[in-house]
């Protein structure tokens, strides 16, 4: 992935390279033979769409060629503030046999207009993978209920948690998880007043990399812990094999900034993304002149409210 994803992205135009077509389409439209597929269910979206999602998904499969389709969008479902997506996901994971082909899907595509990142209601996505184990690309947005147990999956090259508060049970899911092909990682944890309840020792099986021998994308975003997460950085071995580290987003100030030129070195990488960061100054350019080569992204500094600095997204 080259793209900087936000939580206002819709996808109502493309995802994953293709075109995006809606479920259901307008009366006597032909579905086309190649795009994404945006099945959704809400009163926000469109006022001539099924107000159920399960009325897109039986239109979906009753005039789809589905063996045909490799990426899916799910966009809102009714009541998404109060009824969470376990029925979505055991639909999906019920008709795996009839999706064979489908290798990218994003869970949540709601943008804050139609419901609050932190209110979305989500669940356990593990049966997706266990459903799919050509799958490569995950996304999901909303972090309230959501689980992620340990699993192993061969063909994962991409895994993506877009939150305003992401349960620390997700994040030791993931680093306990075996995924040899997984390239790409971003993690936004959030605020602990949204239920990010994520800390430094959470991420300790992911930072180890272990598990992860392709990484070389690591985002680890929307943090309110950066500083402490930067001082474990400095010394963590997946940090050797990575060409980009993510932390923007993030509470993160003059002592992340330290510890990260305390540590091991980092010119390896191709960019360092600070984006949203409480970096005064004269460490900015301490961290510019000692990374030639390295893209350092430190636009959109804050100012912090004397101690305290705030992650971008939280509700």
């Amino acid at each position: 992935m080259t793209e900087r994803p936000s939580h206002w992205d819709e996808y109502t135009e493309s995802y994953a390279g293709l075109p995006v077509a809606f479920s259901p389409l307008p009366e006597e439209s032909s579905p086309p033979d190649v795009a994404a597929w945006r099945i959704h269910g809400s009163d926000w979206e469109h006022n001539d769409s099924p107000k159920r999602i399960s009325e897109s998904f039986d239109w979906f499969f009753e005039h789809v060629d589905t063996g045909k389709v490799t990426a899916i969008v799910i966009g809102g479902w009714e009541d998404s503030g109060d009824k969470d997506s376990g029925e979505i996901v055991a639909r999906l994971a019920d008709n795996a046999d009839r999706l064979p082909g489908l290798r990218s899907l994003f869970l949540g595509a709601m943008t804050p207009e139609e419901n609050e990142i932190s209110w979305i209601q989500q669940s356990d996505v593990t049966p997706l993978l266990k459903a799919y184990p050509r799958l490569e690309r995950l996304e999901v947005r909303g972090g309230n209920g959501l689980g992620f147990e340990p699993v192993r999956h061969e063909s994962l090259r991409t895994l993506r948690f877009e939150s305003g508060g992401l349960p620390a049970r997700v994040v030791r899911g993931v680093g306990d998880s075996d995924l040899p092909a997984l390239e790409h990682l971003e993690i936004w944890f959030g605020d602990e007043n949204y239920g990010g309840d994520s800390r430094v020792t959470d991420c300790a099986a992911v930072l180890t990399g272990e598990r992860l021998p392709a990484l070389r994308y690591l985002g680890l975003q929307n943090c309110p812990f950066a500083d402490d997460l930067a001082a474990a950085l400095a010394a963590a071995p997946v940090v050797a094999r990575l060409e980009e580290l993510n932390l923007s987003m993030s509470a993160f100030g003059d002592a992340g900034a330290e510890a990260l030129l305390s540590g091991q070195p980092l010119t390896h990488l191709r960019r360092l993304d600070l984006d949203h960061h409480f970096v005064g100054e004269e460490m900015m350019a301490r961290l510019v002149a000692a990374l030639p080569g390295v893209e350092v992204l430190l636009t959109d500094r804050q100012s912090s409210h004397g101690d305290w600095l705030y992650v971008a997204v939280g509700e």
